[in-house]
């Protein structure tokens, strides 16, 4: 992932970006200073990662430059991530935790929230064990591999009195804001169509994305979910009906469980529909919406970036940024200041999305068209 540095973001927004259209769709968290990790005397959030794959590196990274939050502790059942970790970002050791002793957290002070980075099937677990220890929570998407899983991570959270966020790093990215604005304020008149998709080719490794008892599913669930999250936030409305179809399978020995590609169709309220795909066969990085007046699309979209954006008016430039940190000191901030995250990166979000991916497997088995409503 390529990172920015704030004053490289300054100078390329004083400059290059610094239009009147630019400047008043960027949101407010990107005024920080440079070197904001040292220039905020107050409190921080104290942030465990619980998981230590690939994801989690981007996360510590965020954390280092965070103006709100800091890397306090780990959970990991691997001893030697442990060692490595606990050296690198100088972890103390009675914040350093495995799947085992994890619930002795409740006891630790000087831990606020556990950032549950694990594989899919394992994020109600542990996000339920973290509400029960006081911990508030963020679980990477997708929130969990059913709805009633996000249900009952909920129903903890509200029971322990702890927040309960997901971790939609594009709800604070330039160009996602923009698509959802263009979208939602119908500069282009109304959309009449979407099409979005993710995909890239995983080669013949094996891991955990392949086992359906830790996954839930194969791209859909992983990729796909981003793809249903455009459609909903370019449109603001929920969908009604989808219907889908499984792809061809190609390796049959590492797609014995889960998918090797599918696609589907929403239908919307207004009429509009979203054509997506999401594949672990090729690579596809693209949002394209169609409105009655023009039409904006973004390629790369839906990464880590840097992305590329324009519209019937003509390119969209905006910085770059730390999608994690920026994410980050957003949830930070607000916890911190004891206020309520916003609605689009809670719990209730991860279940709408969860339940459309749901129907959208529903609907590949059976080949009929599931109801939404």
């Amino acid at each position: 992932m390529k990172k920015i540095s704030r004053r490289k973001f300054v100078h390329d927004f004083g400059l290059g970006v610094g239009s009147t259209a630019v400047i008043a769709s960027l949101p407010s968290f990107m005024t920080l200073p440079e070197n904001s990790k040292n220039s905020y005397d107050g409190k921080k959030l104290n942030i465990v990662l619980c998981g230590l794959g690939r994801y989690a590196g981007y996360l510590a990274e965020g954390l280092e430059v965070s103006k709100y939050c800091r890397l306090a502790g780990i959970v990991t059942g691997t001893p030697s991530k442990a060692l490595d970790w606990g050296k690198k970002y100088n972890i103390p050791e009675k914040n350093i935790y495995n799947y085992q002793n994890f619930d002795e957290i409740i006891h630790n002070k000087d831990i606020d929230l556990v950032y549950v980075v694990l594989p899919n099937a394992m994020h109600k677990e542990f996000a339920i064990r973290a509400a029960k220890a006081g911990k508030h929570v963020i679980v990477e998407k997708p929130m969990a591999i059913t709805a009633s899983d996000c249900q009952e991570m909920m129903d903890a959270c509200k029971k322990a009195g702890v927040q309960l966020a997901v971790g939609y790093r594009l709800h604070y990215e330039p160009y996602n804001l923009e698509m959802k604005r263009l979208g939602q304020e119908k500069v282009f008149g109304q959309v009449r169509l979407i099409e979005t998709s993710l995909g890239y080719n995983t080669g013949d490794t094996i891991d955990w994305h392949s086992k359906k008892a830790l996954s839930g599913g194969g791209p859909l669930i992983n990729l796909g979910i981003y793809c249903v999250q455009a459609s909903r936030y370019i449109l603001g409305e929920e969908p009604i009906s989808v219907t889908a179809q499984f792809g061809p399978v190609t390796n049959k020995i590492k797609f014995a469980e889960v998918e090797e590609s599918i696609t589907w169709q929403l239908n919307f309220p207004s009429g509009a529909v979203c054509n997506s795909a999401s594949s672990y066969n090729c690579g596809v990085d693209r949002l394209f919406a169609s409105a009655e007046d023009g039409f904006f699309e973004l390629s790369p979209a839906i990464s880590y970036g840097p992305f590329k954006g324009r519209t019937s008016n003509g390119d969209l430039n905006f910085p770059e940024i730390n999608q994690q940190q920026t994410q980050l000191d957003e949830i930070g901030k607000l916890i911190l200041e004891n206020k309520k995250l916003p609605s689009h990166i809670t719990g209730e979000e991860g279940l709408k999305d969860v339940t459309i991916l749901q129907a959208i497997y529903e609907a590949a088995r059976t080949g009929k068209k599931v109801s939404l409503v």
